[in-house]
């Protein structure tokens, strides 16, 4: 079967005047046009390609990469607002289209947003929607203080940054857990603090409690390395000028600082920490 918003393996049939036929093993066929194909192939040999629909709603096949595959959330720029909805870039050559319905906002031409890309089973047309939240469920969730998710951020308040989890949960890092630059559509690594009961998910970008310590711990060494064998900081110093330094919190900087100390890599000043081989 050859399925929409999904990259499949294919078979390389036939090549004709309008590009290459490929097929499945239960005799399905789709064209990859001329311009997508490989440079050296052979009839026979398998290819994995992207399908949608084109401009006439026939399933088609690309080599290009989209910036959102089916069941999932990308982060697309807004290219056409018409009577009929709006109209997003989203990697192939035909634009993804976002009908009003589906759109948290109204969108406007050249902003970005989060949207979620999903078949619609009426018209067996590839839809995005900006409605993420309901694309999203907390009731059942299976993680657990420390695991480490990935996450797309969706958009940031007063409160903390609003992220989504492994593509399915809703999360957020609050605003005094920031140590860095994140925006919308940032994707990364982050860590579960918490699961709230009632199913609420906490997030951090550093991994919670004593696992961040020796990760923070080693990065405060390569930092003391690359200035020379001294930082300007201790535990006395500004938690704003320790975030400035090395985007951590002051408490994560005084829990690896005192390992180091321990470990007796590092002494302690009144003006900052030094690298004890450089004393």
């Amino acid at each position: 079967m050859i399925n929409l918003g999904v990259y499949n393996t294919l078979e390389i049939l036939r090549e004709t005047e309008p590009g290459l036929y490929l097929g499945d093993d239960e005799e399905n066929v789709v064209l990859l046009p001329h311009k997508y194909k490989p440079e050296h192939f052979e009839i026979g040999d398998m290819l994995e390609v992207f399908v949608y629909l084109d401009y006439e709603e026939r399933p088609v096949a690309t080599t290009l990469t989209p910036y959102v595959t089916l069941n999932n959330f990308g982060y697309l720029h807004c290219s056409d607002v018409n009577q009929y909805g709006a109209f997003m870039d989203w990697g192939v050559q035909k634009q993804l289209f976002v009908p009003f319905k589906e759109q948290a906002r109204p969108m406007k031409v050249g902003n970005w947003y989060i949207v979620y890309l999903y078949l619609d089973e009426q018209t067996d047309r590839l839809v995005g929607s900006s409605k993420t939240n309901k694309f999203l469920n907390n009731d059942n969730v299976t993680l657990e203080k420390f695991d480490e998710v990935n996450i797309l951020v969706t958009h940031l308040t007063d409160l903390g940054a609003n992220v989504i989890v492994n593509g399915v949960h809703k999360g957020l890092i609050f605003i005094d857990e920031i140590f860095e630059d994140i925006r919308t559509g940032d994707r990364m690594k982050a860590f579960i603090k918490r699961v709230r009961d009632d199913k609420k998910i906490d997030v951090v970008l550093q991994a919670p409690g004593y696992r961040s310590i020796e990760p923070n711990a080693n990065f405060i060494l390569e930092e003391l390395k690359a200035a020379g064998g001294f930082l300007p900081l201790h535990d006395k110093s500004d938690p704003d000028a320790i975030k400035n330094e090395l985007g951590m919190s002051k408490k994560s900087f005084k829990k690896a600082i005192g390992t180091l100390y321990k470990d007796k890599q590092i002494n302690i000043k009144e003006d900052g920490i030094s690298l004890l081989a450089d004393e």
